[in-house]
């Protein structure tokens, strides 16, 4: 892993009561994955994607800088920070917690390590000089901070379901109950893939369809090498035939099913709509508690969609602190400006579009 970067940042915050000791900022080392997990595990606002292994994830998919910063006090860690540095002449410059992943920013047991933290990703972005500096929170971390802004663009859908089927079945709305039987009664059915293969082939076909780069095969193989069984892929076939496939996390109590798609075939099976209903029903098995359906753009299809569900929306308070940029970023597709390039794409061969789309997408993070 490329660590270039090997001082310790102290804060000049209090600590804690109980404590003396300086908060001191450190980056993570080979050898201290299993430390950092430990403490991401039981700390409350962390997330699966403040795991160490997406460390390794990114920068060899996507041959990226990264920096793990942690807040250490009295030896023991009080507070995670991973971030992404992304560089680009179409898209900006950037220093993200974390890029590639919906969820991020700060993750600590104390107001001293928060502070010790964000000072330490100031100093880098200064350093960089990066654009802005983005945290993707699911609570806003710095609410009334003018150095900080916001901008209403994701949401996100997490809801409660039981161990029971019957009962998460009839929790769903209507319309969609009929879509996911239509999904039982046309022979659906869903299996558990150790490779990424036909995973891979769904989703290049769904994001190809919407005009969208696709990441490199290597990234969903990589995810699943380094995450094992918390990284789950399933898959939809009828008669054999593949219909959809979603690769999910688990973490806790909760499923996360994170990349999603589905071949042309899905549409006319209700295809989509069994495969969340069949993830649904095997996280409930194995202890689930929390059904995460993840990010949306306000105003898109899947924003939709996951409405249909029953769930409701919650906004992400995404952070940015700007530096050598004078405007938040806007590198999304409804960005009218990427209309026409979108327009283009879908055009594409899917297998030129398969070959040309992971050097566009490492850019986007």
């Amino acid at each position: 892993m490329s660590l270039t970067m090997s001082s310790t940042l102290s804060s000049t915050q209090s600590a804690p009561v109980h404590s003396a000791a300086p908060v001191s900022v450190k980056l993570m080392q080979p050898h201290e994955h299993a430390r950092w997990d430990a403490f991401v595990a039981a700390c409350p606002d962390a997330t699966f994607f403040h795991r160490a292994g997406w460390q390794r994830v990114i920068e060899q998919s996507f041959k990226l800088k990264t920096w793990f910063y942690y807040a250490e006090q009295d030896g023991q860690i009080t507070g995670v920070l991973p971030l992404c540095e992304i560089n680009s002449r179409l898209f900006g410059h950037a220093l993200g917690a974390m890029q590639f992943c919906v969820y991020g920013g700060v993750a600590a047991v104390s107001d001293a390590a928060r502070g010790a933290l964000d000072a330490a990703a100031d100093a880098l972005a200064r350093q960089l000089k990066v654009g802005h500096l983005e945290y993707r929170n699911l609570v806003a971390a710095h609410p009334g901070d003018p150095a900080w802004q916001t901008k209403d663009l994701y949401v996100t859908f997490r809801k409660a379901i039981s161990a029971d089927d019957d009962e998460n079945l009839n929790a769903i709305p209507r319309k969609q109950r009929a879509m996911v039987r239509k999904g039982i009664k046309l022979g659906l059915v869903g299996e558990v893939d150790d490779n990424v293969d036909r995973m891979f082939a769904a989703y290049a076909s769904s994001v190809h369809r919407l005009g969208t780069p696709v990441f490199p095969k290597k990234y969903f193989a990589l995810l699943k090498e380094e995450f094992g069984d918390d990284c789950e892929v399933r898959v939809i076939t009828q008669n054999g035939a593949l219909v959809a496939a979603v690769l999910s996390f688990y973490w806790r109590d909760e499923v996360v099913p994170y990349y999603g798609g589905g071949m042309p075939l899905a549409r006319d099976v209700a295809g989509n709509d069994f495969m969340y209903w069949n993830l649904m029903q095997a996280a409930a098995a194995r202890g689930c508690r929390l059904f995460d359906f993840g990010r949306s753009k306000l105003g898109t299809g899947a924003y939709d969609f996951k409405k249909n569900w029953g769930f409701t929306a919650q906004p992400l308070p995404y952070e940015y602190r700007l530096y050598q940029s004078s405007a938040l970023p806007d590198n999304n597709p409804l960005n009218p400006k990427y209309a026409l390039f979108i327009k283009l794409w879908k055009k594409l061969p899917l297998g030129l579009a398969n070959a040309l789309g992971p050097h566009i997408v490492r850019n986007l993070g």
